[in-house]
């Protein structure tokens, strides 16, 4: 008798777990946000969740009025690489770049009174760009569509700046872009699962604490914070002496805008290392190389680009057919460019302000410049210094301050460039215009 129960419970189970296994699996991802680099990582993390589970249908709930056309490129080519069957339930918006994301999917459906299309490309003031953002758009919509089986002249036409096309549920579904009109995403599951055998699972609930803090960190207005801080960071770093809180907001501007994107692989080694090339560039430039010239330049050409390559996925710059392009790169540089010059105003500004309180001490290095001090007021005479021994008071990168042998305190500078730290003696060798020339013994 127990060995019959023991056998009728095994078969129990074996029957409970078939049953479970008939269920149609369908993975929702919620894209309710701007499109941008971090709904980027969000629907590219999402699919790899969806394929991880195993699940049968993945159903894309939109509701966006567009955003960056790369981070929609990239989302628009993880659909259609996917294997398994991309379902997009529009609800209630799929504007300019949700138009694009939607058409990539194999399936769409739309809520009453939603709406699909509009995907002509315009700034972020609303006016709409040239004629060949245009085009490079109406491609994309066009090889999308034929990808998805839909007509590419429809897709066109939501890039028509003249007559730009919007589409309603019923008129989506005369065209032959909408599957059918839905008034929740459960109706949408019910409807491709064919039964109400069906199990949704929510990507929400298989995000961890981590996934969240780096989606949080790769919000767009984050990452020109982030930037500013490394470019302003540095700037004031080099206009005021010795090391302190500039370099610090620097080093943590730095980690937190390249960590989460080299975490989440949108960030390759090659472009950290273009990063702290451009670094050590302006360091050398800074500390070794007299003036500004090619190290310099080079520095902050590779710092830019470093900055701009790590705002863009490496898979953004091939299209469909393998040809490679550099038009993702563009608003990237423009986003960089403008971060870097509104840090360095800043950076000026907030100098300039901070320099006659006492917060000033607590940002950089300032020395009192009084007789009290041992600072010497004259500036002529300075010629009986030539030959003699000076100690370095704060560090030259090549100017700074010098003590002389009988106390007194005066500006100076390494001849032949380059760096001396505080507490080395130098030989002076000339003395011109109230300030001394040494070189190292």
């Amino acid at each position: 008798m127990k060995r019959l129960f023991l056998i009728l419970s095994a078969m129990l189970v074996c029957l409970g777990l078939s049953a479970s296994d008939s269920h149609t699996l369908i993975y929702r991802i919620r894209l309710d946000q701007d499109i941008d680099k971090a709904s980027q990582r969000l629907v590219v993390l999402g699919l790899e969740k969806a394929s991880e589970s195993g699940a049968d249908y993945v159903l894309l709930d939109l509701d966006t009025y567009g955003g960056a056309v790369d981070a929609a490129d990239s989302i628009r080519s993880a659909i259609l690489r996917y294997p398994k069957p991309v379902v997009a339930y529009v609800n209630m918006q799929a504007a300019s770049a949700g138009a694009l994301i939607s058409i990539a999917c194999d399936s769409i459906y739309m809520k009453t009174g939603s709406s699909i299309g509009a995907a002509t490309v315009v700034d972020q003031s609303g006016n709409v760009m040239p004629d060949k953002y245009q085009s490079f758009m109406r491609g994309m919509m066009r090889s999308t569509a034929q990808a998805t089986g839909r007509d590419p002249k429809v897709a066109e036409s939501m890039t028509d700046t003249a007559n730009v096309l919007t589409l309603t549920p019923a008129e989506a579904i005369a065209v032959g872009y909408c599957e059918g009109v839905a008034e929740s995403y459960q109706e949408v599951a019910q409807t491709i699962a064919g039964s109400d055998d069906y199990i949704i699972r929510d990507m929400s609930d298989d995000m961890t604490w981590l996934d969240r803090l780096i989606q949080f960190l790769l919000h767009p207005l984050l990452q020109s914070i982030f930037m500013m801080m490394i470019v302003g960071g540095i700037f004031v770093e080099i206009r005021t002496p010795g090391i302190g809180l500039p370099l610090l907001t620097a080093v943590v501007g730095a980690l937190l805008y390249f960590a989460p994107a080299y975490m989440v692989n949108l960030l390759s080694n090659w472009e950290l290392l273009l990063f702290i090339t451009g670094l050590i560039l302006l360091a050398m430039e800074i500390f070794v190389i007299p003036g500004f010239g090619v190290c310099g330049i080079l520095g902050i050409i590779a710092v830019v680009l470093a900055l701009a390559f790590g705002m863009v996925d490496n898979a953004d710059f091939y299209e469909l057919d393998g040809t490679f392009t550099l038009t993702p790169l563009l608003r990237p540089i423009c986003i960089v460019t403008v971060s870097a010059a509104a840090s360095i105003f800043g950076g000026v500004w907030l100098v300039r302000r901070l320099y006659a309180t006492r917060s000033f001490d607590h940002i950089a290095l300032r020395e009192e410049m009084s007789a009290a001090e041992g600072y010497s007021g004259v500036v002529m005479g300075l010629e009986v210094l030539v030959g003699k021994e000076v100690t370095v008071l704060s560090d030259l990168k090549p100017s700074g301050k010098v003590r002389s042998l009988d106390g007194h305190i005066y500006e100076a500078i390494l001849r032949t460039g380059g760096y001396a730290s505080k507490g080395e003696t130098l030989k002076v060798v000339a003395a011109e215009q109230g300030r001394l020339y040494c070189e190292k013994q």
